[in-house]
């Protein structure tokens, strides 16, 4: 018996796919597909697929060509796999020719002409156009979104917003360093271009210019916080779900693969009931930084709290919880360490931030039965460990986290703007108005919480 074995995403099943699927199984006795996962795929620059796993693998088998399905999860399965199933014939697509040499001494290497004009990235564009994300603000990380979306093929930038347009350096080095992306005078004019933005501006700008945006029509991703009260978060939902808009917060860690898988495996009984969270990040910010001279809206909670409070929402609700913070100020009344303390119930969660002192960065949580280490930078999760009495005992997870971990959320914008769901869960709509209650509270109190 010949054994065949071929690989693919099979996104948005077309002909293309059930002819290369035909092709296939016609050199051989047994065809072996192997269904990639939405993660790997995410590793190889396949950001934006549209159909789950489930889907995909249904309809393979509904093509009648594959005899046994498999999933394709990392790098160098392929290898692994031929040895396994004895596979006689290694087939792909010839867009991927030349790719795979070095099977060849493994097994018969077979690139079969792929359908002209027909691919799952075609279907996508004709299906759903590439989004036109106008930025606003121009700093440290609009640069950084621009090198992120520029993964995405979906994601087109065709212009940037600084009110201070003929007197910002930071727009300068911008646009020295993003030749493709024109400078506005205007909000109405990227607007005009765009059907998104990225709020990139200062923490107090962050609420008006999501107003005007999903006024205007356009959806937002906007960099976190997004707002600095229940208020101003509930309003800015309720504009975008009455004109059908997409409105996100950009707490890049929320989207990333290793954090989301973090979230389940504690919420899975696993650590048993949890009764602890202790979640820190701090780093040595460089004095002359917006933190350390913006005297409203600077600091380290206002800098980092977005992501210490994260995996306590996640775990703990945004119902019954009490809070307080304890806070170092600076010469100018800025915090440079925050410690935040929230309670529910029996449960007792901690967060610490800072901009200039320095601790170890570790996300624990604490169960019954065990608990789960993350060690810093935790909010790029790649790897967490459940440790339990036994000093002995370690469960190791991994995760992918590419890049600088934007394009995750950038992708996810992409996604339910082409209105697919199945991704809201990541940062729902009541935990981001839950933080932004709690921002509200830290700035009123920042003076009297001082130590």
């Amino acid at each position: 018996m010949k054994t065949v074995i071929t690989y693919g995403v099979f996104d948005l099943f077309h002909d293309g796919h059930r002819s290369l699927l035909e092709r296939a199984r016609a050199l051989g006795d047994k065809l072996i597909v192997g269904v990639t996962t939405d993660q790997y795929a995410y590793q190889r620059g396949k950001m934006c697929l549209v159909d789950p796993i489930e889907k995909r693998i249904e309809n393979v088998k509904k093509s009648g060509f594959a005899d046994e399905i498999i999933i394709e999860d990392h790098h160098g399965q392929k290898v692994e796999d031929i040895s396994r199933y004895h596979v006689d014939i290694f087939a792909i697509g010839d867009d991927w020719l030349g790719k795979f040499e070095y099977l060849e001494n493994m097994c018969q290497v077979i690139y079969l002409k792929r359908t002209p004009d027909i691919s799952s990235t075609l279907l996508r564009y004709s299906k759903y156009p590439f989004l036109k994300i106008g930025i606003i603000g121009s700093g440290r990380v609009a640069g950084r979104f621009m090198r992120e979306a520029g993964y995405i093929r979906e994601i087109q930038v065709p212009c940037v917003y600084n009110p201070r347009l003929d007197n910002s350096e930071s727009l300068r080095r911008f646009l020295e360093s993003h030749t493709s992306v024109m400078k506005v005078r205007t909000l109405d004019k990227l607007f005009d271009q765009t059907d998104a933005v990225y709020i990139a501006s200062p923490h107090e700008t962050h609420f008006g210019y999501a107003k005007e945006a999903l006024k205007a029509g356009k959806h937002v991703l906007c960099e976190k916080p997004m707002a600095f009260s229940r208020e101003e978060a509930e309003e800015l939902f309720e504009i975008a779900e009455a004109n059908d808009l997409v409105l996100m917060e950009g707490i890049k860690t929320a989207y990333c693969p290793g954090f989301v898988k973090l979230i389940s495996i504690a919420k899975s009984g696993l650590i048993g009931e949890i009764v602890n969270i202790e979640s820190c990040f701090t780093r040595l910010t460089p004095p002359g930084l917006r933190e350390w001279t913006d005297l409203r809206y600077g600091g380290s909670f206002t800098e980092l709290g977005s992501y210490i409070l994260l995996p306590i929402v996640k775990l703990l609700g945004t119902e019954d919880l009490e809070w307080n913070f304890r806070s170092m100020l600076n010469e100018n009344g800025l915090d440079i360490f925050t410690r935040l303390e929230v309670s529910k119930g029996d449960i007792i969660a901690a967060g610490r931030c800072g901009i200039g002192a320095k601790s170890e960065g570790q996300l624990i949580i604490s169960g019954t039965k065990g608990y789960i280490l993350t060690e810093a930078p935790w909010w790029k999760t790649t790897y967490f460990e459940i440790r339990g009495e036994d000093p002995n005992y370690r469960k190791r997870f991994t995760a992918d986290f590419e890049g600088d971990g934007m394009r995750y959320e950038i992708a996810d914008l992409l996604y339910r703007v082409q209105g697919h769901e199945g991704r809201e869960f990541k940062l729902k709509k009541e935990e981001s108005v839950f933080m932004a209650e709690v921002f509200g509270s830290f700035l009123k109190g920042r003076t009297e919480n001082a130590v």
